[in-house]
């Protein structure tokens, strides 16, 4: 019987743990699939509940040094014995550290001074006090405990990792009497794995400072009278108030009152929206102006927000090439260099000047040099960055692998309605035929597109609403992909569609024809209603083209983008009209589902990188067939958010622009990284191989370059993207 566990594990921040993880695992049949959440030091484990328990699942992990236990016992413990567990991974480096700078005191005034001990260290124990190498000695106990279980569990299973290459540096040191330099790399290196942890904790509170925006608290309205409750205790179908200044702190719909909403926290719109009675909100952004009641819509953990936070955490599982590379190179590399540092341990001194001891000094210098620590670190926190950045300016990246593509695109392929235009089109004109007159036209439209999520089926809504038209629902009703509708009314069969759709009924006369060719001449789009024997009318509904949207599309342009292609299934006037005030490149119309799938790779096979543009629903096969796809103005689709690569949670296509700006330059901090991570490598090899390197200048180096790539990835938190030009 299958079952399926999160546990939470206490120092898992690296890809060294996962790989961990995955080979405690790998010979456990009744281990099903294993997905990790960096962010948060969880796994959620598949496991076959007869074969293996949830005790011994946290027991196995355990034997690695990590510390497990089940995700809901770690929910329950309170945030000061999360600080008290934090402040304790500080205390064995920090200890380390004064045993070690007492030690060096000692030295000082009874060692020869701390020239020598920078330079030569000690050549034999006896040159040292006995008080400095018991500090000595202190520091390394501190310093080794930070990873000792983990060192065990290498041994154990012959797994040469970077807590192996420490642990043969600090003991090879004490072998040849170099005290000084073995708690160096003892204290230097606990500091490392203690700024590890530190790194993926600042990129999780980021990620936390996006839950953060929705309020604790809610002021219910029961039987007239407020009160203010947790957010947890309010259901859908609630009716909560909110004042001016307020965070909105759940999804809901506004029955009272009117005001601007500041939806900059999700979408990442610089202006306020107007909201009025009938609209929706959504928890974390902000009430401006007046006090409104609302009508809840989703609890606390199903809102808008909420789901947005957990494809943040769900992205990092779909990684760059960057992260994937830097974890191969890792797995041939550390051998590599273990099997080097036997080399010049052993063959070198038969062969060249200097003797066993120095041969052997060098070597652990190579060990501690091979160390992939900085190389590990930066990528992940680089990326996770880079995501957090991205789903702060309201464009929701479901994957490193997708923020690195964006910099490669080429040719933006792009629907009509929607993206290039407002996606809210409007009745232009109405023309009753067969003796049907206009509201009759007009009630029999409405009624077919009832159920209809449509641009143009909401038009139709909009406009019988407006002439007080009660709207029924067809008594029976099929949908027609990409081409109309057909259903039963007052014991009558209708159908609606486009043009085409209309020629494939075989009632266009002549005169009709024409009446369709002149309102698509002006742009519109065409939607004909009939029954069985004749066509009953027509009806025209005009889209507006985006303002601003030239600049927009030559931003887009500017950020490398060389071919804007429009895919639509309007009609050829419509689509020509809007391809002409947008100025893109290319457009293709009338096209079905399946012909934009079939156009987009048609694309694909120059070679170039292609994105599509859609709303995520009626693009999709189109969106997959593109190397990524972009979801326009998601903020309320949970449908368009799963379907989509990438998701634009506002109108604006100038995020495409800053996607590609902000994947570039996330990109360019990852090679910073890494070409500076394996310089400092190369430099400490070479100073090694002449022997001018030592165990304490190499290890400061390897901290030194962690820290330093750390900061670097960190600054893929924030975007220097300006906008237009």
């Amino acid at each position: 019987m299958d079952k399926r566990s999160d546990f939470y594990v206490c120092g898992l921040d690296c890809i060294v743990e996962i790989q961990l993880l995955k080979k405690v695992f790998k010979s456990h049949t009744s281990i099903k699939n294993l997905e990790f959440d960096l962010l948060n030091s969880k796994v959620t484990i598949d496991f076959n509940q007869r074969e293996i328990s949830v005790w011994k699942i946290i027991s196995l992990i355990n034997e690695t040094g990590l510390k497990a236990s089940l995700w809901e016992e770690r929910a329950k413990k309170k945030e000061k014995k999360k600080t008290l567990e934090r402040v304790f991974l500080f205390i064995k480096p920090f200890f380390s550290g004064v045993f070690l700078l007492i030690g060096c005191i000692f030295s000082l005034f009874q060692g020869g001074g701390l020239l020598m001990i920078l330079t030569e260290g000690a050549k034999k124990a006896s040159s040292l006090p006995l008080i400095s190498i018991l500090f000595y000695f202190l520091s390394i106990i501190f310093g080794f405990s930070s990873f000792f279980s983990k060192v065990l569990f290498s041994i154990k299973h012959l797994r040469f990792d970077m807590n192996f290459l420490m642990s043969v540096a600090i003991f090879g040191s004490i072998l040849i009497g170099k005290w000084f330099e073995g708690a160096t790399v003892a204290f230097l290196f606990s500091i490392a794995l203690f700024l590890e942890s530190w790194s993926v904790q600042k990129a999780r509170k980021a990620v936390k400072s996006l839950m953060d925006l929705s309020p604790m608290e809610a002021s219910l309205i029961e039987n007239g009278q407020e009160k203010r409750v947790l957010v947890e205790r309010v259901q859908e179908g609630d009716w909560i108030l909110i004042r001016p200044g307020e965070r909105i702190p759940l999804d809901g719909r506004i029955t009272k009152g009117a005001t601007s909403v500041n939806q900059a926290p999700i979408t990442g719109e610089s202006i306020p929206v107007e909201k009025k009675v009938g609209d929706e909100i959504y928890a974390g952004t902000i009430n401006e102006e007046a006090a409104i009641e609302c009508i809840v819509l989703k609890k606390g953990g199903d809102t808008m927000l909420s789901h947005i936070v957990h494809l943040v955490k769900k992205a990092q599982a779909k990684k760059a090439k960057a992260e994937k590379w830097v974890e191969k190179f890792a797995r041939v590399y550390t051998p590599i260099m273990i099997a080097l540092a036997l080399f010049i341990a052993v063959v070198c001194p038969l062969f060249l000047e200097g003797g066993y001891q120095s041969w052997f000094y060098r070597a652990l210098v190579v060990l501690v040099i091979a160390c992939p620590c900085a190389l590990v670190i930066s990528t992940p926190v680089t990326i996770v960055s880079g995501l957090i950045c991205s789903a702060r300016h309201g464009v929701l990246v479901k994957g490193g692998v997708y923020l690195e593509a964006a910099h490669k695109l080429k040719i933006l392929a792009v629907d009509k309605t929607g993206t290039l235009t407002y996606g809210d089109p409007e009745v232009k004109q109405i023309i009753p035929l067969s003796e049907k007159s206009e509201k009759e036209l007009l009630m029999i439209a409405a009624v077919l597109e009832a159920g209809s999520k449509h641009p143009l089926a909401r038009a139709l809504i909009k406009k019988a609403q407006e002439k007080n038209i009660l709207i029924k629902r067809a008594e029976v009703f099929q949908s027609i992909k990409g081409k109309g509708a057909i259903g039963v009314f007052e014991g009558e069969h209708y159908w609606i569609g486009s043009h085409r759709f209309m020629h494939e009924m075989k009632q266009e006369t002549e005169k009709i024809h024409q009446m369709a060719l002149k309102l698509e001449d002006a742009g519109h789009s065409l939607i004909a209603i009939g029954n069985k024997k004749h066509i009953c009318g027509l009806i025209s509904v005009a889209d507006q083209v985006r303002d601003h949207i030239q600049l927009t599309l030559d931003e887009i342009r500017k950020a490398g983008v060389e071919k804007i292609v429009m895919l639509t299934g309007d009609n050829k006037q419509a689509a020509s009209s809007i391809a002409k005030l947008a100025q893109v490149d290319h457009y293709l119309a009338e096209l079905l589902p399946e012909d934009k799938m079939e156009e987009i790779e048609k694309l694909k096979k120059g070679g170039n990188f292609i994105a599509m543009v859609g709303d995520g629903v009626n693009d999709a096969p189109a969106m997959a067939a593109a190397h990524f796809g972009i979801a326009m103005g998601t903020i309320g689709s949970d449908v368009a958010l799963e379907t989509a690569d990438v998701a634009l949670m506002s109108d604006d296509l100038t995020k495409i622009a800053f996607l590609i700006h902000h994947s570039r330059r996330v990109i360019s901090i990852v090679k910073q990284n890494v070409i500076f991570s394996l310089a400092i490598k190369a430099i400490f090899f070479t100073l090694t191989l002449f022997g001018t390197a030592s165990l304490w200048m190499a290890i400061g180096a390897d901290v030194g370059a962690s820290l330093l790539v750390v900061f670097n990835g960190l600054r893929a938190l924030q975007s220097h993207f300006k906008g237009f030009s």
